[in-house]
This record gives C-alpha cells, sequence and structure tokens, in this order.
C-alpha cells in the first residue's frame, strides 16, 4: 500500500474538531453507574496450562448489564508482592483464545488480564467464550454497525464498558496492586484502551497501538477496508440513516476519550495503515489530555512505522511497549535491559 493519508509533517499537527455530544459525559457516567451497581468478581479458576513458570485462572468477570465476561488472568509463578498488572484487549473478531497464546507481559513479571470480546472470536485466531445476547437491535451483522442507530443499543457501549469493568476486576484479583494498572490493546483493543484511559481516571499507564474508533467520520471518509467498511456499506443500503449513525458514533469516538485521559500514554502507527488510517490515531494522540485539567502537557510518546500497514512496528514495537512500561511502573524495571536501539 502506497502513503495514502496526510504527510507526517501534517500528522504531527492534526487536532480536528471532532464533534461530540453534549451528554457524552453523562451518557458514560449513567452507563458506568448502572454497570457497577454488580458485583464485578464472579470466579477465578485454576488452569492447568503445562507451564511451570507461570498461573494461570479463568477468570468471569460481571460486564455491561451484569453479563459475564471470561478472561484468561496469568501472572509469575511465586512472584513475591502484589504486581502491576497489564489489561490487554484484543483486535476486531479475535477472541481470547487458548491461555498459553499471549504471555509476553506475564513473561516479564507483570500479573496480565487478557479480556475476551463479547460475541466475537470467529474470524481469526482459536476462538472466544463470551456471547453477547443482544442481537435484536436495528443495525448491521457485524459488530461495527450491530445497534448502530441509537446510542444505548450500540454494540460498542457494551464492549468498552467491559473493558472498564476489566480494570474493576484485575484490581479485585489477588497478587494485584490496584494502583498499577496499565491498559494495552492494538486495533480495536487499542480503542478500547484508549476508551478506558478517558473513563478510569486513575489508569496508571495506556499503550494503544492502531487504535480503532478514533475520528471516525474522517476514517469513514477515506477508507473502505473493515471495519470502517461495515459501516460504509450499511449506510449504503440505509440512505437515510447517515444522521442517526454519526450521532451514534459520537458517543464512542476515542478523540473524545483521549482529550479526557489523564494516564502516561504509548502510541504507534503505520503510515500505510489503510485499516485505521494515521490521521485518525494522531487526531487523538494531539487532543490527548486537553480536556483532562493536566497542569502540564500528557505525558505522551508516538512511535511511526513509515513503510508499514496496520500491522505497525510488530515485535518492534513491542520491545518498546516493554522498555517504556518499565519505567513508568516498578514492576520489571530492574530487570529489563536499557534500551540501547530503537
Amino acid at each position: 500500500m502506497a502513503l495514502f493519508d496526510l504527510p507526517l509533517e501534517q500528522l504531527e499537527r492534526y487536532a480536528p474538531d471532532v464533534p461530540e455530544p453534549d451528554d457524552f459525559d453523562a451518557f458514560w457516567q449513567a452507563t458506568l453507574q448502572q454497570a457497577a451497581a454488580v458485583p464485578v468478581l464472579v470466579d477465578a479458576r485454576p488452569v492447568d496450562t503445562g507451564l511451570s513458570l507461570l498461573d494461570t485462572w479463568d477468570v468471569t468477570f460481571a460486564g455491561f448489564g451484569g453479563d459475564p465476561v471470561r478472561a484468561w488472568f496469568t501472572r509469575p509463578r511465586d512472584a513475591d508482592g502484589p504486581l502491576p498488572a497489564v489489561v490487554e484487549y484484543l483486535g476486531y473478531g479475535r477472541g481470547r483464545g487458548l491461555p498459553h497464546e499471549r504471555l509476553t507481559w506475564s513473561a516479564a513479571g507483570y500479573a496480565h488480564l487478557l479480556m475476551d470480546t463479547r460475541g466475537q472470536g470467529d474470524q481469526y485466531g482459536t476462538g472466544g467464550d463470551t456471547p453477547d445476547p443482544y442481537g435484536g437491535a436495528l443495525g448491521g451483522p457485524g459488530p461495527a454497525t450491530r445497534g448502530i442507530l441509537v446510542p444505548q443499543d450500540y454494540y460498542y457501549r457494551r464492549l468498552i464498558t467491559d473493558a472498564v469493568r476489566a480494570v474493576a476486576a484485575v484490581r479485585a484479583l489477588p497478587g494485584v496492586d490496584p494502583e498499577q494498572v496499565a491498559a494495552l490493546g492494538n486495533s480495536q483493543g487499542g480503542g478500547l484502551a484508549l476508551a478506558v484511559a478517558g473513563l478510569v481516571p486513575d489508569l496508571a499507564a495506556l499503550m494503544a497501538s492502531a487504535p480503532f474508533l478514533c475520528h471516525i467520520q474522517r476514517a469513514v471518509d477515506i477508507t473502505d477496508a473493515d471495519p470502517y467498511g461495515e459501516i460504509v456499506r450499511y449506510l449504503a443500503v440505509h440512505r437515510d440513516a447517515e444522521e442517526r449513525v454519526r450521532r451514534t458514533l459520537s458517543y464512542v469516538d476515542g478523540v473524545a476519550f483521549a482529550r479526557r485521559a489523564q494516564a502516561p500514554v504509548h502510541m504507534g502507527t503505520g503510515l500505510r495503515d489503510t485499516v485505521c488510517p494515521p490521521s485518525t490515531v494522531f487526531a487523538a494522540y494531539n487532543q490527548y489530555g486537553a480536556a483532562a485539567g493536566l497542569p502540564a502537557p500528557a505525558d505522551r510518546t508516538m512511535h511511526v512505522y513509515p513503510f508499514n500497514h496496520h500491522e505497525g512496528g510488530e515485535s518492534v514495537h513491542t520491545r518498546r511497549q516493554l522498555r517504556w512500561l518499565a519505567t513508568r511502573l516498578d514492576c520489571g524495571a530492574t530487570r529489563l535491559q536499557p534500551a540501547r536501539t530503537g
């Protein structure tokens, strides 16, 4: 894919006025208050993974509407004291898979909660275990358009609520330092992590790569790649629904969450990414913390990969995340070697 978005020098200054509804804060406050009325932690059962250095639990916690959401919780075996935790969210179409698939963060010395994605898991990977019991709302068949005509019915209202509740769940698990919880994700997972940063004011750190759901209207205008392509195809059929769809999407736009976020943030984007175009990522990054009332500019780091598509920096970026997080949270700082390159 050739370069198709704004030049980098423009991206670094790109801070568009992305409209948000007047009741944005009230909408999310009411949604999260309703979710918080149900005790968050439902169950945590040990899992025999065959791994000798890590322990894993199959966790069920109460998400949106009290719905059971599954997760894998993994931490180093025989670790001393409460550990900082990394809550990870998954990309579009992926479920939590098997417990031994994502071990980077627990191997680095953190407690790690991998949240399953309700109603997804059938596009790639090894599946998921969390249904989405809200199939009756009007909208398209895919998650990006499910319930899209009404903000209260929209799929991402439920999934973002699950993501916030995952932070509460990991804080309730034994062996976790509740004051040191970071959110992590790529693509859809990055969008969820960004939303969590805007909704959980005491989050310790955020790592969001190529986040989905940022500056959504621009993304719909400049790319046909899915998941944004699902919205385009829906509006190609439902020609009179544009105003209602725009209103719903305004409640989940990552730029609005970024404005409210306070945690130190580490982000990344590929300049050839047609799935989550780089201008949409920079739209959130350049306004990060703007509405949070911070006494100084937000602690922000961005890595750009000029020759990469949606894969971004892959393992190189993960190495950068590991080094960055070790300087923000206590765990692992002494065990990781200082960065020499990258």
